[in-house]
């Protein structure tokens, strides 16, 4: 029978499928902090206030990246180029989610709307980092080479999504509820499809490496797809409710500092 840890399980045994899951995971996460440095530097003037939270997201995630390289080099691998297919953030900003790069690259303030924006599409894609997270913890957390970095990582998501959260309710209660809701919607339409070709693209990749038979590959991709018609039809809808968490000023201090793995 096909399960989520028994894929996972496979994957984490076979170096070079372990490299290629790592090489992703930390890509996407060291492009999130450049992004998330580049949008604190802009900040919108009348937003400032939000620098020092922005700034620690990114910090964040530039934290994983590193801890994702870190697991690697544990094993003696070195990171391989991420497959196009494979690259969510690229696809996500292709499809026009996240601030795009050339405007994050020019010395231009953004405007409140591109703050309220960005904070929106975070919404969206920290709520599939915090549920991936979670469920690497439930297999994994016990794991003796990844336990540590998945809790640590797992908390830094629990965080990214509360201060989204916290922060878009403040900013509808100021008179942007409109902009958000359209937002929140029209990314998470967005982000389910981006993350169903992202996963089939994965599958495929790892299916190579592992020599998965034909059946089993269908089965993933049925799968994939089952899941993609589930979040279409209602799924999505987790995505983009706002509610206030219980970790207020979840980003309010001095990022955590990733210890040696």
């Amino acid at each position: 029978m096909l399960t989520a840890k028994g894929l996972f399980q496979e994957i984490i045994d076979n170096d070079e499928a372990f490299r290629l899951f790592c090489s992703i995971a930390a890509s996407g996460e060291t492009q999130g902090g450049w992004e998330n440095a580049r949008i604190a530097a802009l900040v919108a003037p009348g937003m400032r206030e939000l620098t020092p939270k922005i700034t620690r997201h990114g910090a964040d995630e530039d934290k994983h990246g590193r801890i994702f390289n870190a697991l690697m080099r544990k094993r003696g691998l070195e990171p391989v180029p991420v497959p196009p297919d494979t690259d969510y953030t690229m696809l996500l900003e292709q499809r026009g989610i996240g601030l795009a790069h050339d405007k994050l690259r020019r010395d231009e303030p953004l405007t409140e709307r591109d703050i309220v924006v960005y904070l929106a599409h975070s919404r969206v894609t920290e709520q599939r980092a915090a549920d991936q997270m979670d469920m690497l913890v439930t297999y994994f957390g016990d794991h003796p080479e990844l336990g540590k970095a998945i809790h640590m990582i797992d908390n830094d998501e629990a965080n990214h999504l509360a201060y989204c959260h916290e922060e878009l309710l403040r900013l509808a209660r100021e008179g942007h509820g409109r902009l958000i809701h359209r937002t929140l919607r029209e990314s998470a339409l967005v982000e389910i499809q981006v993350y169903r070709d992202v996963s089939l693209a994965v599958m495929r990749h790892m299916g190579r490496i592992l020599r998965w038979p034909r059946p089993k590959g269908a089965a993933l991709a049925a799968g994939i797809r089952g899941m993609y018609a589930y979040e279409r039809a209602a799924g999505w809808h987790r995505m983009v409710d706002l509610r206030m968490p219980d970790r207020l000023d979840a980003l309010g201090g001095p990022a955590t500092p990733a210890p040696v793995f």
